[in-house]
């Protein structure tokens, strides 16, 4: 027989009852003293729940410990309660801070996450496509950097809410969460001038990607804003890996006239840069100045540490698990198709006057 519970106005004393033998809602509706709706409601968030019912339901549920069917759940409520995420690949520390980030705010809401990594292959892409519909997801973020429009067609045809980076279809239950790269890499590249840079080189990523492009395209508005004249010789495609960097930089010093300062189109590919510097014995900041784009957390710890463009994981992660939650929860008013994604300038200590500046100052002395 199940003991009974001590009763108290605001809910459940922690500590003093053992759980039940058997444990389902109609256990927890008797302790709470409400009805089994109440308790399936309750635990599937609907809303018009009364605030004081719901509290007493939690706190039953947190004292007996109660772990609630999911799949059960999902058959009678119609929903699954899981966010599908897809991501490029997590060797690059930028997803894995991604994915915390938006795994914490999903949970925070009560959903589950179901990940899946592409690792830029078609074939990766639709297997994690076909997991996403078998689990029944409420909604993908695709947070790829890029769009497989043929594959991602199979969750729009599903009526799957998606939510995109940067750009997505013109269609219903889309959302794009728009990236604003001028303005970080404007205030890079600002920063450089003032410290008297002139000749800045830009390390992209893959060409194919919509992201590295509009980073260039910011890079080369940038320069221009500042009365800066770009240099072909000094822009150069990489892959957003530390290996693209190094690659890269090792290219860019056989150049017979070498820029003042680097900008990177990630900070794994500044990482690679730095590296590369490092092998040729070369000093950053008093050689180069290099700035990346990302401020990972390893940002901080390189050597020297990085200066770099902030794009917050945690802010993309936030604002892709509202626009799924707007387009799968009642809400008064429909969300907004674009959420906007700030960038900002991180000064650390890999940027200081080009090379030879301080000597030229003591000369004119």
């Amino acid at each position: 027989m199940a003991a009974k519970m001590p009763k108290k106005a605001d809910g459940v004393k922690k500590g003093a009852q053992e759980a039940p033998a058997r444990l389902d809602i109609r256990t927890i509706a008797r302790l709470a003293n409400v009805s089994i709706a109440t308790v399936s409601r309750t635990m599937n968030r609907v809303p018009t729940v009364n605030p004081k019912l719901a509290k007493k339901v939690w706190e039953v549920i947190e004292e007996l410990n109660y772990f609630p069917n999911t799949q059960a759940r999902a058959l009678v409520s119609g929903r699954s309660r899981i966010l599908g995420l897809i991501v490029s690949e997590i060797t690059n520390p930028f997803f894995p801070e991604l994915i915390q980030g938006f795994e914490d705010v999903a949970i925070e809401h009560g959903y589950e996450v179901l990940i899946s990594s592409t690792n830029y292959d078609p074939k990766r892409m639709a297997q994690s496509i076909r997991r996403m519909i078998e689990r029944k997801v409420e909604g993908v973020a695709v947070m790829t950097f890029g769009i497989e429009e043929p594959l991602l067609e199979q969750l729009a045809q599903r009526n799957i809410p998606l939510v995109f980076i940067d750009v997505g279809p013109e269609r219903p239950g889309v959302s794009v969460l728009k990236v604003d790269y001028h303005n970080g890499i404007r205030e890079g590249v600002q920063h450089l001038a003032a410290l008297g840079h002139r000749k800045i080189a830009f390390i992209s990523g893959p060409a194919r990607l919509h992201s590295a492009k509009s980073r260039l395209t910011a890079f080369a508005k940038s320069l221009k804003e500042c009365g800066i004249q770009p240099n072909p010789e000094w822009i150069l495609e990489g892959d957003h890996t530390l290996e693209g960097g190094t690659r890269a930089m090792e290219q860019l010093l056989l150049r017979k006239d070498l820029p003042t300062a680097v900008m990177c189109s990630n900070d794994m590919t500044a990482i690679g840069v730095l590296h590369q510097l490092y092998r040729a014995k070369m000093s950053v900041p008093d050689d180069f100045s290099v700035i990346g784009f990302d401020n990972i957390h390893i940002a901080e710890v390189t050597i020297p540490p990085l200066t770099t463009i902030r794009m917050s994981r945690y802010d993309l992660a936030k604002a892709a698990v509202a626009a799924l939650r707007a387009a799968v929860e009642p809400m008064e008013q429909p969300g907004p198709r674009e959420y906007k994604i700030s960038t900002g300038l991180v000064v650390r200590e890999s940027t200081a006057f080009p090379r030879g500046a301080m000597k030229d100052l003591r000369k004119g002395k």
